[in-house]
């Protein structure tokens, strides 16, 4: 089947239609995600369908809906609660930048229209966009401070609070100039980013500070990332036989990770694959009944774990300095 963006959005339409008219509950439905975005949403042949229902009131997780082994819908349910006040969600780095470009696709009692006007009304003036990248910013500094006043107990959950500390801090950057980056392609937006603003220099140093080693080597070390691939793939079909897993996590995404990975590896930027690799691997292990020998390995060899760990944090304190510059000396034409 070809994976069109026309596609992608009539599948969108089709289920919030027929969702919409069995669920009394819905208030209304938003299309959100790579479907709308310029660049093409397909990667390594594969691609997902962001979608988000509101409801007066909901008891309903995060679910994944497999079309085909290719095409995946990702629905989340919120309340509506989650959006009110609409003028509060300009200072939300993720809710916020998603309302303010979401596509509404089920809005009979206008509330996304509502909200949006709300959202957008000031969402780029100075001290909106400074409070969003700030938000990021304190939690990332908030992250390493618990680190460095504590000794540091290694498991999954270390590794998931340093990850997301380096999320946010490169965040706290990117949501100066627009949406936070998430996802697949974390790493190569960050890179486009960083090169838009002439600040090259600080994608190899989150490399850096994800692996251990800078970007050349992982460029020459291709099979050892596609071993771990592979270890990453055992894992994840053993989490799912039996076990109650994060919908991120839904072996229905399998083909969606892999395949991406093998895009990545295969292309002049192998290292991206690094970030959705370990990240999800990482919630995997958390997620498991027992450690996995294999990630634990990697965080090993990576420095997210053991010895190399304490050279990392001196690593996100200097980086968190360059952040912190760059958002205080930041102008609101897009200068620094």
């Amino acid at each position: 089947m070809r994976i069109t963006r026309e596609l992608l959005h009539r599948i969108a339409e089709d289920t919030v239609g027929e969702h919409a008219e069995k669920d009394p509950t819905i208030i209304a439905a938003y299309l959100h995600g790579t479907v709308l975005e310029g660049e093409d949403p397909v990667l390594g042949g594969t691609a997902d369908i962001d979608l988000v229902f509101i409801h007066e009131k909901y008891d309903r997780e995060r679910e994944i809906i497999r079309m085909t082994e290719d095409v995946h819908l990702d629905i989340e349910h919120h309340s509506k609660e989650m959006y009110q006040p609409a003028k509060e969600l300009r200072t939300r780095p993720w809710l916020g930048n998603t309302m303010f470009s979401c596509k509404p696709i089920y809005d009979p009692e206008h509330f996304i229209d509502f909200t949006q006007a709300g959202v957008r009304g000031l969402f780029f003036h100075y001290e909106n966009v400074l409070a969003r990248a700030e938000e990021l910013m304190n939690r990332a500094r908030a992250t390493w401070l618990y680190f460095h006043n504590r000794q540091t107990a290694f498991g999954p959950d270390q590794v998931m609070a340093y990850l997301q500390a380096l999320e946010d801090a490169a965040n706290a950057v990117a949501s100066l100039f627009g949406p936070p980056l998430g996802g697949r392609r974390f790493l190569s937006h960050f890179r486009d980013l960083t090169e838009h603003i002439s600040r090259p220099e600080m994608y190899p140093k989150l490399i850096q500070l994800l692996s251990g080693d800078e970007v050349q080597v992982w460029q020459r070390n291709v099979e050892e990332i596609k071993t771990w691939m592979f270890e990453w793939q055992d894992d994840l079909k053993r989490l799912n036989q039996g076990y109650s897993v994060p919908a991120v996590l839904n072996i229905h995404r399998l083909a969606y990770y892999m395949r991406a990975y093998e895009a990545m590896l295969g292309s002049d930027q192998p290292e991206t694959a690094l970030w959705p690799l370990l990240h999800t691997w990482t919630l995997m292990v958390q997620t498991m009944p027992s450690q996995s020998g294999g990630w634990q390995v990697v965080c090993e060899r990576t420095g997210l774990m053991g010895e190399g760990f304490e050279a990392h944090l001196d690593g996100l304190d200097d980086f968190l300095d360059k952040v912190e510059v760059l958002v205080e000396n930041w102008e609101p034409d897009g200068g620094f």
